[in-house]
C-alpha cells in the first residue's frame, strides 16, 4: 500500500533529523546492529501509531531493519513532522500521516494502518487497539498481541481486560521502570517546558504554575518548573500523591481555589474536564493554559469556545480567548499534547530506553509470549529481565560502572537466619 505524507521533497530534512536523533540513541542502535543480523522479524507486519517525529521514526527503521514490514500513522494530529514522514517513507515504511489532518483524515491514517494487516502493534493511548475492538469487522483479524506506551492506553486496555473484551495481549511498556521513571518524570518534565517556552517566549521565573496531577509526568512538570523558578502549585484527587507533593515542597490545594493565582495551568492528569467553566471564570487576565495529557480532553476547549466573545490566533500555536469582562485566557496548541503539538518531544536519550523497551517486549511477545502467561488475552507488564537489560545497556553506552553483590552477599540477602553470615 502506497505511503500518505505531505510532501516527498521534504525527505532531505527528514533524514538530517533521524540521524540526529539516531546518533544520540544508542541503546536502540546497539538493538539494530542485532536485529540487522539476526533478522528476528522477518515475515511479519508491524503497525505503529506513535507521535511521528524523529524518534519514533527511528524506531520503526530499527524494527524494519529486523525484517519487519512496517507501516506507521501518528497518535495525534498536531505532532507528526512531515518532513519526517517523508524521510521514513522514502527508507521502506509505509506512512499514513500528514502535520494538521482534519479528523477524517486522521482516523482514516489509522484504519489504513490496520488494513495493512499488522501480526502485531505498538500503540500510544490505546488508539489503534480501540478502533480493532469498536469495529472489529471493519479490519483484517491479523493481530497477534502488541505494546502499549502511555500511561492512558493502558487504562483503556486494562478497562478491556475488565470487561473481558481484550482480544489479544499487550505488554504494558509504559510501566517498566526504564519507561516511567525515566520517559514519564525526566522527559515529560523537559519536553512540557520546552513546548511552552519556545511557543510563548516569555519567562517562568517568579510565576506561578499550577500542575494538575502528581503522577510521574506530573512530578517532572512540577520539578522542571520549580527549577524554573516559579512558584509550583500542584492539584489532586489522590490523598497519597498529594501527601508526595506535599513532602516535594509544592503547594496542594484544590483546583477551584488554585486558579485564580496561576500564571501557567498545565494539566498532565489523562482525565477529562480537569478544567472548565467554573475555572476559567476565576482565572486572573493573561492565565495560560498547556495540556500535557494524551488527549485534548483536560482542557475542556468547548466550554472555553462558549464563554468567549471573540478568539484569535496571536501566536504560532497560542489561541486567545477574550472573555465578556475584558480578561484574555491563553490556550497552547489547541489543548493538545504542548510538548509534542509545539515541540519536538522527549530528548533523544529519553526515549532510546523507551523505544529499546518498546523493540524487546515486541520480541519477547512473538518469541517468548507463545504458551506463556503473555499467551493470555490480557495487559502483560514487561519482564524484569528486559528492564535490566536496557538499565545495563543504557550505563553502558554512558561510560557508568556499578558495584556487583558478593557471592556471601547474595547468600545473605535469601537466607532468613540472622546468622546466615
Amino acid at each position: 500500500m502506497d505511503s500518505v505524507i505531505r510532501d516527498p521533497k521534504l525527505a532531505a530534512t527528514g533524514q538530517l533529523k533521524i540521524a540526529w536523533a539516531a546518533d544520540h540513541m544508542p541503546v536502540l542502535t546497539r538493538l539494530r546492529e542485532q536485529f540487522e543480523r539476526e533478522k528476528p522479524f522477518r515475515g511479519t507486519k508491524v503497525g505503529i501509531c506513535l507521535h511521528l517525529e524523529a524518534k519514533t521514526a527511528y524506531l520503526a527503521q530499527v524494527i524494519q531493519a529486523g525484517g519487519a514490514q512496517v507501516a506507521i500513522c501518528g497518535s495525534n494530529p498536531l505532532s507528526t513532522q512531515d518532513d519526517v514522514a517523508a524521510a521514513l517513507a522514502e527508507s521502506g515504511v509505509t506512512v499514513y500521516a500528514t502535520h494538521g489532518p482534519t479528523p477524517q483524515e486522521f482516523q482514516a491514517y489509522q484504519e489504513m494502518t490496520l488494513r495493512f494487516g499488522p501480526d502485531y502493534l505498538i500503540d500510544d493511548g490505546g488508539d489503534l487497539v480501540g478502533l480493532l475492538h469498536e469495529r472489529p469487522e471493519a479490519f483484517p483479524s491479523t493481530v497477534k498481541g502488541g505494546c502499549e506506551e502511555t500511561t492512558t492506553g493502558i487504562l483503556r486496555l486494562k478497562a478491556l481486560e475488565k470487561e473481558g473484551r481484550l482480544r489479544f495481549p499487550m505488554v504494558a511498556v509504559n510501566d517498566a521502570l526504564c519507561k516511567h521513571l525515566f520517559d514519564n518524570r525526566y522527559g515529560t518534565g523537559q519536553s512540557v517546558w520546552d513546548g511552552i517556552n519556545r511557543t510563548t517566549n516569555l519567562v517562568v521565573a517568579g510565576k506561578t504554575v499550577i500542575v494538575a496531577g502528581y503522577g510521574w509526568c506530573g512530578k517532572g512538570v512540577a520539578m522542571r518548573a520549580k527549577g524554573l523558578g516559579a512558584n509550583v502549585i500542584v492539584t489532586e484527587v489522590d490523598p497519597i500523591k498529594a501527601i508526595e507533593a506535599h513532602m516535594d515542597g509544592f503547594q496542594v490545594m484544590p483546583m477551584e481555589e488554585a486558579v485564580g493565582r496561576a500564571d501557567y495551568i498545565v494539566t498532565v492528569t489523562g482525565n477529562a474536564r480537569v478544567v472548565t467553566t467554573e475555572h476559567f471564570s476565576r482565572m486572573k487576565d493573561g492565565a495560560i493554559l498547556a495540556n500535557a495529557g494524551h488527549f485534548d480532553v483536560e482542557v475542556d476547549v468547548k466550554a472555553l469556545e462558549a464563554m468567549a466573545v471573540a478568539k484569535r490566533r496571536v501566536r504560532q500555536n497560542i489561541d486567545e480567548y477574550q472573555l465578556a469582562d475584558g480578561r484574555k485566557l491563553y490556550l497552547l496548541a489547541e489543548g493538545r499534547l504542548v510538548n509534542l503539538a509545539a515541540g519536538d518531544g522527549h530528548p533523544a536519550e529519553i526515549m532510546d530506553m523507551s523505544f529499546a523497551l518498546q523493540a524487546l517486549s515486541l520480541l519477547w511477545l512473538m518469541r517468548e509470549g507463545k504458551g506463556s502467561a503473555a499467551a493470555t488475552n490480557r495487559v502483560v507488564p514487561v519482564p524484569a529481565e528486559l528492564d535490566r537489560r536496557v538499565a545495563w545497556l543504557k550505563l553502558e553506552s554512558l561510560g557508568i560502572r556499578i558495584d556487583a553483590l558478593s557471592e556471601e552477599q547474595v547468600n545473605y540477602l535469601s537466607s532468613w537466619r540472622a546468622d546466615s553470615l
